[in-house]
C-alpha cells in the first residue's frame, strides 16, 4: 500500500512546519495496528500536513496514499481517512504570510500569493475528483464508518449527478446501520444544494424517508434536510411532529432498540480522542436538532416551540441538547425568551431528577448554568432556580484551579449577572474568604446599587493588593471596576495608594493605572490628594484618561485642553479616541481642538471616525460633516452602533436624518453583532444595550 512512497522527494516538499520528511512516518502510522499510533498519526496529518484546512505540496503528495489506505480493509479507522480526503479536497492553499511562524516561513520561502493559494486549493479538489469513482466502491464497504464518510465524498467529488443519486438510493434500500442511514440522508440534502437540476428526485427520497415506517431518528434527519433545502415541503404541523418523533427516538434509545448506540470504546489520549470526549452524550441527537434549528433560521417562533418540546422531554440527553440549541438561538435572534429560559432554569433543580446518575445530572446542570451565565439580565426568569442551586451547593460558589487563582463559580456568577440582589449576601461570604475569586469585581457591576453593602469589603481587598506582583492587574482591575460602578467615594485612599506605589515593572501596568484613574473620574471629586496625582499623569501614556478625570474633579478646561489637543496628534489610535471622548465632555470649551477632531473624521478606522464625529458635534455643533460619517460607520462596522446611538440620543431632533437606521435596527429580528459574524460571551448583553439606546433615540 506504500508503493512508491520512497520515490517521493519528501524533504523538498513543505507542510505547516517546514520540511515534509516526516510525512512517510505519519502515513505508515495511519496503517498501524496500534490505535494510539493511528490516532497520533492522524493528529499529525491535521496538525502539519493539512494544518487548519491548508493544502501544501506535501498534502497533495499524500492523496494517492490516502486513497490506497482508505480502500485497504486490513487498515482500521478508515472512515477518518475518507473524512481527511474530503477535507483536503475542500481545502485551500497557504496565503503569503498566513498562519504561525513555521507556516509563514514556508510560505515566504516559496513565494506564495493569494493566487497561488487558490491554485493549490483547486489542485487539491482536482486530485480528489480524479479518483472520486473509488468512493462509489467505499459506499458498500464492510466498515460502517467508511460508508458514512463515503456518502458525503460521493456527492462532493463525483461529477456524475444521476449516478451519484442512483448510488445513494440503492444504498438506502439495503443499509441497516442507522448512523449510515443518517449520513445518507444528510448527503441527499447536500446533493439537492449541489445539483439543483436533479433536486426533484432527491427530494422525493427525502419525503419518503420522513414518513413511517422509517426510524424516528431518520425521519427527523429527513425533516432537517427538507427544512434546509425545500422548506415548502415541510408538514404544516412541523413542531408537534418533531417533538413526537423526538420522544419516540428517546424511548428507543432508553430501551436499547435503536441500532445507533453510542460507541463506548475508550478514546486514545490524542487530539482527536480528546475532541471526541467533548462531544455531547447524544451526539447524533444533537446533530439532528442542530440541523433542524439551523434550517429553520429566522422562524424564531417555531424554534422556541421546538425548544420547549426538547426542554420538557423525559430524556435528560434531549434536554441537554435543547439547552445548547437554546444558546445559539438566544445569541443570534431577538425575541421574548422568558418561557425557554425558565425551562432551562428548571434543569438546575437538584431534587427533580432523582433517577439520573451524577454524571448526567452534572452535565445537564453545567450546560444550563453556562447558557444562563451568558444571558445576563435575560436570565431573570431562571433566577429562582439559580438561587436555589446557589443556596444548596456552597461548594459551587468558587471554582478552584490547579495552576491559577480561583474564580467565581458559574451558578453564583450567573445569578449575579442576572442582576438578582439575592446574590449580594452570598458574594459577601465569598469576599470574606482568605483568597477570594479574582473575577468577583467584574460580576458585581451587574448588580447595580444592590451591591452597595459589598463596598467596604471591596475597599479592604483593594488595599491588600500587592503593588509589585505579576498578579497585580488580575486582582486590582476587577475591584476597581466594582468600586467605580458603585461610585464609592470612600475608596479614594485605596485608589491613590495604588497609583502612588505601583512598581514600574508590573505586568499590564498602564491598564492598572487607567482603571484607577477612571475610578477617580467618578469618585475623586473634592477628595484630598487627587488633583496632584492626576496632574502628574498628564505627561504619561494615560494622559487622556487623566485629563478626563481632572476635568471631572476640577472643571478647569484650560488646564486639560492643551493635553487633549496634543493627544489627538498621537500615533496611537486608542489614545486619540480617548482624547476625543473627553473633548466631547468639554463641549464648546474645546473648540480649539476642532482641527484635530476633523482629522479623525477622515480616518480609515470606523471606530476612530465615530469618536471624532461624535466629539466634533458636541464641541462645535457640526452636523453636515458628522451625520454622513455616522451613517457610513453604522453600516460598515456594526460594533460602533452603540456609540453612534448614544450620540443620537444627545443630538435629539438634530439626529433625525439617521433615525431610519435606528428604526431598521429595532425592526430587525437578528442581533446586530451576529450579522457581522460576532461570537462573544457579551454579544447578547451588547445587543440588548443597543436596543435600549435605540428606543431612547426614537422616544426623544
Amino acid at each position: 500500500m506504500f508503493t512508491g512512497i520512497d520515490e517521493v522527494g519528501w524533504a523538498s516538499l513543505r507542510h505547516a512546519y517546514g520540511s515534509a520528511e516526516d510525512v512517510p512516518g505519519l502515513l505508515r502510522g495511519l496503517a498501524s495496528a496500534d490505535p494510539v499510533e493511528r490516532a497520533t498519526a492522524l493528529d499529525g496529518m491535521y496538525d502539519a500536513v493539512h494544518h487548519q484546512g491548508i493544502v501544501y505540496d506535501a498534502t497533495l503528495a499524500c492523496v494517492p496514499f490516502l486513497f490506497t489506505l482508505a480502500a485497504c480493509e486490513q487498515v482500521a479507522d478508515r472512515g477518518g481517512l475518507v473524512e481527511l480526503l474530503i477535507s483536503i479536497g475542500r481545502g485551500h492553499g497557504p496565503e503569503d504570510g498566513a498562519g504561525d511562524g513555521g507556516e509563514s516561513g514556508a510560505n515566504a520561502s516559496h513565494g506564495n500569493t493569494a493566487a497561488d493559494a487558490g491554485r493549490r486549493g483547486a489542485s487539491a479538489d482536482a486530485a480528489v475528483r480524479a479518483r472520486a469513482d473509488e468512493f462509489a466502491g467505499l459506499l458498500g464497504d464492510r466498515d460502517p464508518g467508511v460508508r458514512r464518510a463515503a456518502a458525503e465524498a460521493l456527492v462532493r467529488f463525483l461529477d456524475q449527478p444521476p449516478r451519484v443519486l442512483d448510488l445513494l438510493r440503492q444504498r438506502i434500500t439495503v443499509e441497516r446501520d442507522d448512523r449510515v442511514l443518517l449520513a445518507l440522508t444528510e448527503s441527499l440534502g447536500l446533493f439537492v444544494r449541489h445539483h439543483p437540476a436533479h433536486a426533484p428526485e432527491a427530494l422525493d427520497i427525502l419525503l419518503t424517508l420522513g414518513t413511517p415506517p422509517y426510524d424516528p431518528g431518520l425521519r427527523l434527519a429527513a425533516l432537517g434536510q427538507l427544512a434546509g433545502c425545500a422548506p415548502e415541503l415541510l408538514p404544516a404541523d412541523l413542531v408537534p411532529t418533531v417533538v413526537e418523533l423526538l420522544g419516540e427516538r428517546s424511548e428507543r434509545r432508553r430501551s436499547g432498540l435503536s441500532a445507533a448506540t453510542e460507541d463506548d470504546s475508550p478514546d486514545p489520549d490524542s487530539l482527536a480522542g480528546r475532541l471526541r470526549r467533548l462531544r455531547p452524550s447524544d451526539e447524533e441527537g444533537a446533530l439532528l436538532l442542530r440541523t433542524l434549528h439551523t434550517a429553520l433560521g429566522d422562524r424564531v417562533g417555531d424554534r422556541i416551540a421546538l425548544l420547549e418540546g426538547q426542554l420538557t422531554s423525559p430524556d435528560p440527553a434531549d434536554r441537554c441538547n435543547g439547552v445548547w440549541m437554546a444558546a445559539g438561538l438566544f445569541r443570534e435572534w431577538r425575541a421574548d425568551y422568558a418561557v425557554p429560559v425558565e425551562l432551562i432554569g428548571e434543569q438546575l433543580s437538584t431534587g427533580a431528577q432523582p433517577l439520573l446518575g451524577a454524571a448526567v445530572s452534572d452535565r445537564l446542570r453545567d450546560a444550563a448554568v453556562s447558557v444562563l451565565g451568558d444571558l445576563f439580565h435575560l436570565a431573570a426568569p431562571a433566577a429562582d432556580h439559580l438561587h436555589t442551586l446557589v443556596t444548596a451547593r456552597a461548594d459551587l460558589w468558587i471554582h478552584r484551579w490547579q495552576r491559577r487563582a480561583p474564580t467565581l463559580g458559574s451558578p453564583l456568577k450567573a445569578l449575579a449577572r442576572s442582576g438578582d440582589p439575592r446574590a449580594t449576601p452570598v458574594l459577601a461570604q465569598v469576599l470574606a474568604q482568605p483568597v477570594p475569586p479574582v473575577d468577583l469585581g467584574r460580576v458585581i457591576i451587574h448588580l447595580g446599587r444592590s451591591a452597595a453593602p459589598l463596598a467596604p469589603a471591596l475597599r479592604h481587598r483593594l488595599g491588600l493588593v500587592p503593588l509589585d506582583s505579576p498578579d497585580t492587574y488580575d486582582h486590582a482591575v476587577p475591584l476597581l471596576s466594582a468600586l467605580t460602578a458603585l461610585a464609592d467615594r470612600e475608596a479614594v485612599p485605596e485608589v491613590l495608594r495604588l497609583l502612588g506605589g505601583l512598581a514600574d515593572g508590573v505586568r499590564l501596568r498602564q491598564r492598572v493605572v487607567e482603571s484607577a484613574v477612571r475610578a477617580l473620574d467618578v469618585i475623586g471629586g473634592g477628595a484630598e490628594g487627587v488633583v496632584p496625582v492626576l496632574r502628574g499623569l498628564l505627561d504619561s501614556e494615560c494622559a487622556g484618561v487623566a485629563a478626563g478625570a481632572l476635568w471631572s474633579v476640577e472643571g478647569d478646561a484650560p488646564a486639560v485642553l492643551p493635553v487633549l489637543i496634543r493627544e489627538l496628534a498621537e500615533a496611537d489610535a486608542g489614545r486619540r479616541r480617548v482624547a476625543a471622548k473627553v473633548l466631547g465632555r468639554l463641549g464648546a470649551s474645546a473648540r480649539a481642538a476642532t482641527p484635530g477632531l476633523a482629522r479623525m473624521v477622515g480616518a480609515d478606522c470606523a471606530w476612530e471616525r465615530v469618536a471624532g464625529a461624535c466629539a466634533l458635534w458636541r464641541v462645535d455643533g457640526e452636523v453636515e460633516r458628522v451625520l454622513p460619517v455616522l451613517r457610513s460607520a453604522w453600516v460598515e462596522q456594526p460594533g460602533v452602533r452603540g456609540v453612534v446611538a448614544a450620540c443620537l440620543v444627545d443630538m435629539g431632533v438634530t439626529g433625525a436624518p439617521l433615525h431610519d437606521l435606528v428604526e431598521a435596527e429595532l425592526a430587525s429580528a437578528r442581533r446586530h453583532l451576529m450579522r457581522s459574524g460576532g461570537h462573544g460571551s457579551h454579544d447578547v448583553l451588547d445587543d440588548e444595550r443597543l436596543s435600549v439606546v435605540c428606543r431612547e433615540v426614537l422616544a426623544g
